[in-house]
């Protein structure tokens, strides 16, 4: 046994399921969906039906209850086939070619409808929402299309909300999700390619590219992970993220993911690829940067100055929440020299009485905000913002009227509590706030050597980290070869300006804008 298998354990092949070839017998059919496959299932509805004049003709229909459309099963498929179908009564020579064409092209009125030959085939599109029907003496099994299960309709994103933009977000339904995308990309060009990922699960996973700007090394690549999936069940996106990811141990996101349709058309114009998942609403998209996790809808929705200053207080939090307590740490601790005197004298005055050393002060005050921001997510919403602040509140005075903590670093905490939330993905700020405890830890033990040092081997982690190919820091390490590239990052430069595309996309698609504009328009010479 492999290293990888003593440390996972084996991989489970129990679901797998040898291809079944159906019979010509129908009952023969019925009996093996019913003991082999659907056994003690008691949602799965049958329903065994006559046709022709005579009724010499058997057939039946298999679906799940609540999956599958029960208004388009009974009106275009069991209606027509139990009453139109009574009205065929042909020749012997037709019965035996021709009948079960007359019965698909003439008698189930609905939009898709396909044949399998294999009985598992035909259960797993059972349990996917879809309507099977069985005929007797014929050996190939017909699915009518009948998904209908309850969906959630799209509401505004609540992760990504904008004060300008789109209000649409994306849902738990797989078609739906892919039609929120199409609808903004209406070029043939656009590919849609399914896969079908988790042994048990089956979990239908879409992939959106456009053919002529995407680039053909990263689409194989991204084939290449997903169908090297090998677990029993993917039951969100995140799963999927996890397991394509380049480097799985490291604490960065290397997949962008949103909520947004216009996020996701975005990228794709932009060459990048959309990973659809059935049953979450978060799309995925690769190759992702560290610039695509410090942008937001919205800076491309407002006029570029404000948009650039946006982004630049932005950064400017990021490098709050990743250091703030750890230089607090290191000045109050090794470093007093170097703020003035009377502030130094104003912050020892303030931590008279603190019987705890900085790091100890800090690690309280983060470790008491960690849990505030944790519960508030998992109460209620009124309550959890309720409660966010009133704990914050009277926490923080009550632990400087104790002596607990000095007031300083109750507002330095509080700050960089603030400046977190600036950063518009999730999973980014989620790692930011892992790596402040480490700097801290080390602001704590050699000042701002220590974080100087952790600096450094941050920045060395992220040089190397690529996603799918492209270096986690573009562009501000591949500038060099394309200095357009930087119009995107920092700051953002205006629309007619923005005429290439990134350096993911292939050159002979990097123009993405001709602007044939006049530079200046005076009504008074038009007249």
């Amino acid at each position: 046994m492999g290293f990888w298998e003593k440390l996972f354990g084996k991989k489970d092949k129990t679901a797998k399921i040898e291809n079944v070839k159906s019979n010509r017998s129908l009952e023969k059919n019925l009996k093996i969906i019913k003991e082999d496959f659907l056994k003690d299932c008691d949602d799965i509805v049958y329903r065994e039906i006559e046709l022709g004049k005579e009724g010499n003709y058997k057939a039946a229909t298999i679906h799940v209850d609540g999956m599958a459309d029960k208004k388009l099963v009974n009106e275009f498929a069991l209606n027509n086939l139990m009453l139109l179908a009574r009205h065929i009564d042909p020749e012997p020579n037709v019965l035996k070619n021709g009948l079960y064409d007359l019965i698909k092209k003439q008698n189930i009125a609905v939009t898709e409808l396909k044949e399998v030959e294999t009985i598992d085939e035909a259960v797993l599109n059972i349990l996917s929402g879809e309507t099977v029907l069985l005929l007797d003496n014929y050996e190939k099994i017909i699915i009518i299309a009948s998904k209908g299960w309850p969906a959630r309709t799209p509401q505004e994103p609540e992760t990504e909300a904008v004060i300008r933009g789109p209000r649409d977000g994306l849902v738990e339904t797989l078609r739906m999700n892919t039609t929120l995308i199409r609808r903004r990309i209406r070029d043939h060009r656009l590919k849609v390619k399914n896969y079908q990922v988790g042994v048990r699960s089956k979990t239908d996973v879409s992939v959106m590219y456009m053919e002529d700007i995407v680039n053909k090394k990263v689409l194989q690549e991204l084939d290449k992970r997903l169908n090297a999936i090998d677990i029993d069940a993917i039951l969100d996106s995140a799963q999927v993220e996890e397991l394509i990811e380049d480097k799985w141990i490291s604490i960065f996101p290397q997949v962008q993911n949103t909520e947004r349709p216009d996020v996701a058309a975005s990228a794709i114009y932009h060459g990048r690829i959309a990973i659809v998942v059935d049953n979450s609403p978060f799309t995925l998209i690769v190759p992702s940067t560290i610039n695509a996790m410090m942008q937001s809808a919205e800076d491309y929705y407002e006029r570029w100055q404000i948009a650039s200053v946006i982004r630049l207080l932005r950064y400017f939090c990021l490098l709050i929440a990743l250091f703030a307590p750890a230089l607090y740490v290191a000045i109050t601790s090794f470093h007093p020299q170097m703020i003035p005197t009377d502030l130094a004298l104003a912050l020892a005055a303030t931590r008279r009485g603190v019987p705890f050393p900085a790091i100890v002060e800090a690690l309280i005050m983060e470790v008491t905000i960690e849990i505030l921001r944790e519960a508030s997510i998992r109460l209620p919403g009124a309550i959890g913002s309720t409660i966010g602040i009133v704990g914050g509140l009277v926490i923080g005075q009550a632990a400087v009227e104790a002596g607990i903590v000095g007031p300083l670093m109750v507002i330095v905490v509080a700050i960089t509590a603030i400046a977190s939330f600036a950063i518009p993905s999730y999973n980014a700020a989620i790692s930011i706030r892992m790596l402040r405890f480490a700097i801290l830890f080390s602001a704590a033990a050699f000042g701002l050597y220590g974080i100087m040092l952790v600096s450094l081997l941050i920045l060395i982690h992220l040089c190397g980290l690529k996603s799918f190919g492209m270096p986690y820091l573009s562009p501000f390490i591949t500038f060099v070869r394309d200095s357009s590239d930087l119009k995107d990052t920092m700051i953002r430069a205006p629309q007619p300006a923005m005429n290439n595309r990134d350096v993911n996309a292939p050159k002979n698609q990097k123009n993405r804008l001709d602007d044939k504009r006049e530079e200046t328009f005076d009504i008074e010479e038009q007249e």
